[in-house]
């Protein structure tokens, strides 16, 4: 049996961070999580109990080196919950989340990993003039880390079909690391989930559904390699004069290129955009009514906002549908993890 250089995941959600670094040949040991349904969905998709539901201030030394007795731990990944720093949300430095990467660098600092790769949005960067950025670089520094320089990377650029900037530190405690070029080609919304059952007719929920066309894409072809149903693929109930609204906003559009009459309807001017089929989705977000399919008169379901993030198809997500978009929003695409993975182990 291969001995697979081994990571924890913290702050791990359903685990679409370990999943990279699982597909890029590196085996989780243990992933921690606040979120039930997150660890619920981990489990479930590993089919054992790698995932525990645990607050990281609560994850003590005692654990640790009961861990460390148990694997040497190459690296430790993840990404500290990031409300705080966003330039979406109100950017309060107070922020009680905002300090949770310090209990990162606790966990880092008692293992003494190899290399850690921490994920973040990208207000953390000049959050309070870059404080919380310093501060991090900083303290991996005095671990005896060597920090690259933290890199701001679009998933559209690593086969991803979103666009979704997020900065990312890595340090190696030995050997050096390269962050991924970009890829020449970027993956569209129509080639990541048109081969999905259209959901504008259907008039009753279904657990799974049967592939009723071929694939069309190579990225395609990759999310459906090891399943041969579809799961969480199923409509939101949306007013008549909702979907009246959306049926206006031409592929690519936004309700700004409609009379002001209708711009009231939503005061939050990104509501109401279609996918551009041509092109890499909006940011697939926690709430999900925020963006519609770019053809039908709808919001993606759980399953195509999944293959956004580049969850294969045969990743399941448990829990109510609401909790199951939150899952999905709050996930490191896969395929972006898989690339930084890679670098990692050119120069194991």
């Amino acid at each position: 049996m291969i001995n697979k250089p081994k990571i924890i995941d913290l702050f791990s959600g359903v685990g679409g961070f370990s999943l990279g670094f699982e597909m890029a040949g590196f085996e989780t040991v243990l992933a921690i999580d606040i979120f039930e349904d997150a660890i619920n969905t981990y489990n479930y998709n590993r089919g054992r109990e790698i995932a525990i539901k645990k607050n990281i201030e609560e994850f003590s030394a005692e654990e640790i080196l009961t861990l460390k007795s148990k694997y040497e731990i190459d690296g430790i990944i993840g990404g500290p919950p990031c409300q705080g720093f966003s330039t979406v949300g109100t950017r309060d430095i107070n922020d009680p989340r905002n300090h949770l990467y310090k209990e990162f660098c606790r966990v880092v600092e008692e293992v003494r990993p190899r290399f850690f790769v921490l994920e973040n949005v990208k207000g953390l960067l000049t959050l309070n003039n870059g404080m919380f950025k310093n501060d991090i670089i900083r303290r991996f520094s005095e671990l005896g880390y060597q920090v690259y320089s933290p890199q701001i990377l679009d998933a559209a650029d690593y086969g991803v079909p979103q666009h979704r900037k997020r900065v990312f530190f890595v340090g190696v405690r030995e050997g050096k690391f390269e962050f991924p070029k970009p890829m020449s080609k970027r993956v569209s919304s129509f080639e990541a989930i048109s081969d999905l059952p259209e959901l504008d007719n259907l008039q009753e929920y279904h657990n799974e559904y049967d592939y009723v066309k071929e694939p069309i894409s190579e990225y395609q072809k990759r999310m459906r390699r090891y399943s041969n149903k579809i799961y969480n693929h199923n409509y939101t109930n949306h007013t008549q004069k909702t979907i009246d609204v959306i049926s206006k906003i031409k592929d690519g559009g936004r309700i700004t290129d409609l009379p002001r009459e209708y711009w009231e309807i939503r005061k939050y001017n990104k509501s109401f955009q279609r996918m551009n089929s041509k092109l890499p989705s909006h940011t697939i977000d926690t709430g999900h009514r925020n963006y519609f399919h770019y053809k039908e008169n709808r919001v993606p379901s759980v399953r195509e906002c999944a293959r956004l993030q580049s969850f294969p198809d045969n990743f399941i997500f448990l829990g109510s549908k609401t909790s199951q978009y939150k899952q999905v929003g709050n996930a490191v695409p896969p395929l972006l993890a898989y690339e930084i993975a890679k670098q990692i182990l050119k120069d194991r």
